[in-house]
């Protein structure tokens, strides 16, 4: 069924606002001093009187979490007001220690902001409604025993985790554009280095409200939360999938009812879970054992200034620097390490070059070696993608192979063999180079004599040419790179092999 509004075929209007929760990066947790490292941790191993939730204990305000999120609004365009407040959000989950949450609610730490995306309906701006700072839940592990019975464990070990949640604006138009703005939105994250934002750890979470209006209508529909989504892919498919059974509801002349829906990903449906709560639900009011945050402007500005370049500006910086393609650059700016790594290879690469065309080649090599055979070899273990941190390949390492590469001392398929060396043993190119003689044979006679034992070894092949078949060159070249070990020129290899044949 088509799910856009521009066609014919539905007079309804797609209209999504997402909640994301975003675990910051610290080293404790939000109100006591517990680690915040869980992930792979033994269950409740991780705990203290205060996030288990027990009474008189006095929760302290954990100040790189509110750091972490002001420069998080500010990256995000938001405004920081100068005054800010913890409330108690109360609902009787056992995942919730306390029997409330703390979190903000009417003053929370950034206001407006947003993220310019571009996806099926072209380059569109949705805008921010607020950032708010909070504490994670326990976590709630489902076991069913061999003869059916179920039942349910309880790991502390999440609890009091710093958590941001960032509230989007209902102006999300399409299951596609939701996903291009998450991938945007955890990318900045990851640029400003306040969360690993991994979806499949748990710190990268994501709420879909989701509702239908006839095309015109300004007043919105009832809307649906969909929860239980674990990947972007699960996203984009949550959204279609309640987008059609809506739409299919109105159609019949039914009533949407407002409501919380799981995502079921093995069939790619959802289903009911509760009736949605309003805020008053949640008996909200402000916490009385943490005191207001009053953020002075200078401290704002401080942390304005430790903002890096940003995924959008720095694509379009290497755009105009370096003469890159939109794809390339693009590419090359997907993680923030990626750029840097770029960067640093293409200064290395170009030290004492002072030719515009020479430095313009060496620098689009180096983006070429980047996005493609290193980020192969990158890829090639586990099916994830290795950060630079992790491998033994450096900058360095990619210049010192271009530079080989441009000054002919290597071949191209040379240089291949060489970088994977590299990348496996974390050994320089050049030495490589030395220790293996894999220097280019620049020795006339000697390609002229593999050339010559070439052409005696495949006869068809020289028949095949000698007969109007000029392709069948591209075969004997082949033959004497093979025998050379990849380490001649192939123009010259072609001209030493015509040289025979044609005389």
């Amino acid at each position: 069924m088509e799910r856009m509004t521009t066609t014919a075929t539905t007079k309804y209007e797609v209209v999504v606002g997402l909640e994301v929760h975003v675990q910051i990066k610290t080293q404790s947790k939000m109100f006591c001093g517990c680690s915040s490292a869980y992930f792979d941790a033994e269950p409740n191993s991780h705990v203290c009187p205060v996030c288990m939730g027990m009474p008189g204990m006095l929760p302290v305000i954990n100040r790189r979490a509110v750091e972490a999120t002001v420069l998080t609004g500010l990256a995000l365009g938001c405004t920081i007001p100068p005054r800010s407040k913890f409330d108690r959000k109360n609902y009787p989950y056992p995942d919730l220690m306390k029997g409330y949450q703390i979190s903000q609610y009417d003053q929370p730490l950034c206001l407006g902001g947003g993220l310019q995306v571009e996806a099926d309906l072209g380059a569109r701006f949705i805008r921010l409604e607020r950032i708010h700072l909070e504490e994670d839940t326990a976590r709630l592990l489902h076991r069913e025993e061999a003869h059916g019975e179920g039942y349910s464990l309880l790991d502390v070990n999440r609890s009091g985790v710093p958590l941001m949640e960032i509230v989007s604006q209902p102006d999300i138009r399409s299951a596609a554009e939701a996903g291009v703005y998450l991938r945007m939105l955890r990318q900045t994250l990851r640029y400003i280095e306040v969360s690993d934002a991994d979806m499949e750890k748990g710190s990268f979470r994501c709420d879909a409200n989701v509702s239908l209006r006839p095309v015109g209508q300004e007043e919105y529909g009832t809307k649906v939360e969909v929860k239980n989504m674990n990947s972007f892919r699960a996203v984009q498919r949550a959204i279609e999938t309640e987008i059609d059974r809506q739409t299919a509801i109105l159609h019949a002349g039914g009533r949407i009812e407002q409501e919380t829906r799981g995502y079921i990903d093995a069939t790619g449906e959802t289903a009911s879970q509760r009736s949605k709560e309003q805020a008053h639900d949640y008996r909200y009011f402000p916490e009385p054992d943490l005191p207001p945050i009053a953020i002075a402007a200078e401290h704002v500005e401080a942390l304005r200034a430790t903002l890096p370049e940003l995924p959008d500006a720095r694509r379009a910086r290497l755009e105009a620097q370096y003469s890159l393609a939109f794809a390339d650059a693009h590419l090359l700016t997907e993680t923030r390490t990626e750029a840097e790594a770029f960067e640093e290879a293409a200064v290395l690469v170009n030290v004492g070059i002072t030719d515009a065309a020479a430095q313009q080649a060496r620098t689009r090599a180096v983006a070429h070696w980047v996005i493609g055979d290193v980020a192969r070899l990158r890829r090639a273990e586990g099916g994830g993608e290795r950060d630079w941190s992790e491998i033994a390949l450096t900058p360095s390492h990619i210049a010192e192979l271009v530079t080989l590469t441009e000054s002919g001392t290597i071949t191209g398929t040379t240089a291949k063999e060489v970088l994977d060396i590299v990348f496996a043993t974390g050994q320089s190119p050049v030495a490589i180079v030395a220790e293996r003689g894999l220097g280019q044979v620049r020795d006339d006679a000697e390609i002229d004599r593999v050339a010559s034992e070439v052409i005696a070894a495949n006869p068809k092949a020289v028949s095949d040419y000698q007969g109007g078949k000029p392709s069948a060159i591209q075969f004997l070249v082949g033959q004497v790179m093979r025998q050379l070990r990849g380490r001649a020129d192939a123009n010259t290899a072609a001209e030493a092999l015509r040289r025979h044949l044609d005389g």
